[in-house]
């Protein structure tokens, strides 16, 4: 057994593939490409009879390995976030869009890739509130997002349906708040996804990004909704009878998005989302840092 030894901490554990494999794929580099990558740093440490071995000889081997494998930019990728995790940066990524472009999914994907534990979505948030405040004095909360605009009145000349979207999202939007606050005062890392996280309703600050996830298409959409149901408890139909209301309200938060210099990212395929999105991030946090 190989022990790895953190050099701050003092703390040992053993050595794990499933570990080195999840910061490996922080370089941009498949799962099974990373984990392979892992697996013969692993061989490497045994032919030189490494019984103890510190975090940062597993990470020099693994930056000399994606180089020997020809993967330069790759390997500086995952110099870029080792350095930021040393560091201690803290980093909060919010994930607004539609009901059903796949947000849920692409936060797990980030929070695996990131090392990231907490995933809070905005429904949970609401479901606190609906909890506390009864629905006689907050009617919108108490219903989807798309069926809003039908339990209030709307001033005359608005859009009703985006009238109480926006109603919802503001009081929603005081838990999310109370969440961000959270996660600062503490220094932790976090992931917020919802429809509720809309740009313009929420001022972000020091290393924390918003990205707003699109479908472009209806088909699109639908296709989600049907795959959503195959592994969830929520069926479709209240869903795809209320289908162009949602694609109304992407069309709402794109604008909002667009307004404000928000990244707005098609969800064709996961991987390359995700891909997108560390891009994205590394990025601007090449920016803060230097």
């Amino acid at each position: 057994m190989i022990v790895v030894v953190d050099q701050e901490t003092g703390a040992r554990l053993p050595f794990s593939r499933g570990i080195l494999t999840r910061s490996i794929t922080l370089s941009g580099v498949d799962v099974g490409v990373a984990y392979a990558i892992a697996a013969e740093v692993q061989k490497e440490l045994i032919r030189r009879r490494k019984k103890f071995v510190t975090t940062d000889e597993i990470g020099d081997l693994t930056y000399s390995t994606l180089l020997s494998r020809g993967l330069k930019q790759e390997a500086e990728r995952y110099l870029f976030w080792r350095t930021l995790r040393r560091r201690k940066v803290r980093l909060t990524l919010l994930l607004g869009g539609a009901t059903g472009v796949g947000k849920s999914t692409i936060a797990t994907e980030l929070a695996f890739r990131l090392g990231i534990r907490s995933i809070i979505g905005t429904d949970t948030i609401r479901e606190v509130l609906r909890k506390v405040i009864a629905k006689e004095l907050l009617p919108d909360i108490h219903v989807s997002s798309f069926l809003a605009g039908d339990v209030i009145n709307a001033p005359r000349g608005m859009d009703p349906l985006l009238y109480g979207f926006e109603t919802q999202v503001k009081h929603v939007s005081v838990g999310i708040k109370a969440v961000l606050e959270r996660s600062r005062k503490e220094g932790l890392n976090a992931i917020i996804e919802g429809i509720h996280v809309v740009p313009g309703f929420l001022e972000l600050k020091e290393n924390e990004f918003m990205y707003v996830i699109t479908v472009p298409e209806k088909k699109d959409l639908l296709a989600h909704f049907y795959e959503r149901a195959r592994y969830s408890a929520r069926g479709t139909e209240r869903y795809i009878e209320n289908i162009e209301r949602i694609l109304q309200i992407q069309e709402y938060i794109i604008e909002k998005a667009r307004e404000l210099g928000v990244p707005v990212i098609e969800n064709i395929e996961l991987e390359q989302t995700v891909r997108t999105i560390m891009e994205d991030l590394m990025k601007k946090l090449k920016k803060e840092l230097d």
